[in-house]
Parts: structure tokens; C-alpha cells; sequence
């Protein structure tokens, strides 16, 4: 069985500060944080690797937030909580984030204390929701349990091997590139030696048949090869 991956959220401010002090207060809780500066950038992100939760900014550039919402709603293939933040208070604006597709809305100035129970408290709710299990082709992944089946057959791997598998998974169709892998297993800190391809080894290894399905996509990263 392997240990919860961490949870990830997507941070889409345009002002560089503030986005820092962001990710720092996030990263220090244990999330794995992606990060946006405008509006296009975090709607492709978005929909290309969905996180547990989206935080964002309304006054955004090339994008904004409301619209940003509206695209994500209509073309994401699951819901992906997200929290408003801004400095709009009158309630015709938070209304209009409301209707927009936000799931909750926080106004700056705001405590740190409070971004991280919201955040954790839409991460759950967004749990709620979602299909425990992941199936790609033959492999079941079940992310309650950590318990992975090829074929009906059980397979046994180590944990940093099933955060691996999980990783893929979850993006799939996409390619996953060698650095979102290192992300995935030890969020900003990875070590110095090439673990990353011992890991994939393992992973190999204990898919047996089924390593076939794991593609290297040349100078890009690895996939998931089952059919959509």
C-alpha cells in the first residue's frame, strides 16, 4: 500500500509577490504547487493536468478570472473546486464569481491560516466527488487504498513506485514530463542522484506484462499507452 500522494493546487496570480507568498505559506503545508501569472497559462494548465484545487486570482491578464472559470467549467472533465481570491467585496462581485462556477471566494487582505482551511476544506469536498478508483486499460488504481490490479491480478509495488503509476495515470492521455515525475515523488526537493529512473525501473518491474504500457516519448517525458 503506498502513502497519499500530495494534494495538488494550481495558483493563478498575476502579482509576483503575492503569488510567492503564496506558493511559500502552500508549499510549507505540503501541497504540490503549480503556478500561473495570467489567465491563458492557467486555463491550459488547468485543463491539462486537473489539480485538487484551483486558487485564483479575478484581475488577471490575457484571461481573466471570471472568464477563466466559465472556459474551465465548460471543458473540464471533472469539477475542479475552485476559490476566488480578491479584493471585489461588494456582493454584485462576489455574485458574479459565484455564477462564474467558484465554489468559494476569499477576500485580500486575508490570513494565511484561513487560505490553507479553505483550500483543505475544497481539496475534501472535490474528494467527495471523484471516482476513488482510476481505470486505464487493464490497470485499476485505487487511490483510497493504494491497491493496484492488471487484469483482475493484484500487483505489488513500493510506495514511491504507485505515486509514480498514479502520476501518469492521472495525467493520462497526456505526457508526463521527468520533472513533474521528481515533482510528484518529492515535491521541490529531489535528490541529487538519478533516483527517478531506479523508481521507474521498480515500476517495470512490478507491472510485469503490462510495463508495456508505459511509453517514453523522446526529449518529452512518459505516458500512459491505453487506448481513450
Amino acid at each position: 500500500m503506498s502513502s497519499t500522494p500530495a494534494q495538488r493546487i494550481l495558483v493563478v496570480e498575476d502579482h509576483g509577490p503575492l503569488r510567492a507568498q503564496i506558493v511559500a505559506l502552500l508549499q510549507g503545508a505540503n501541497w504540490q504547487v503549480e503556478e500561473a501569472s495570467d489567465g491563458r497559462l492557467g486555463l491550459q494548465l488547468a485543463l491539462q493536468q486537473p489539480p485538487d484545487v484551483l486558487l485564483l486570482d479575478l484581475g488577471l491578464p490575457g484571461l481573466d478570472g471570471l472568464q477563466l472559470c466559465r472556459q474551465l467549467r465548460a471543458r473540464a472533465d471533472r469539477h475542479i473546486p475552485v476559490l476566488m481570491l480578491t479584493a471585489r467585496d461588494s456582493l454584485a462581485d462576489k455574485g458574479q464569481g459565484f455564477a462564474a462556477g467558484a465554489d468559494d471566494y476569499l477576500l485580500k487582505p486575508f490570513a494565511g491560516e484561513e487560505l490553507l482551511w479553505r483550500c483543505q476544506a475544497l481539496a475534501r469536498r472535490g474528494e467527495l466527488g471523484r471516482s476513488p478508483v482510476l481505470q486505464r486499460g487493464p490497470l485499476h488504481i485505487d487511490r483510497r487504498s493504494g491497491q493496484v490490479l492488471n487484469e483482475g491480478q493484484v500487483l505489488l509495488m513500493p510506495p514511491q513506485a504507485y505515486r509514480l503509476l498514479l502520476a501518469l495515470a492521472e495525467a493520462w492521455p497526456r505526457t508526463v514530463s521527468r520533472s513533474e515525475l521528481q515533482q510528484a515523488l518529492w515535491a521541490d526537493e529531489p535528490p541529487e542522484s538519478d533516483a527517478l529512473r531506479s523508481h521507474l525501473y521498480t515500476l517495470r518491474q512490478a507491472l510485469g506484462p503490462a510495463q508495456q504500457l508505459i511509453k517514453t516519448v523522446h526529449s518529452v517525458g512518459l505516458r500512459l499507452d491505453v487506448p481513450e
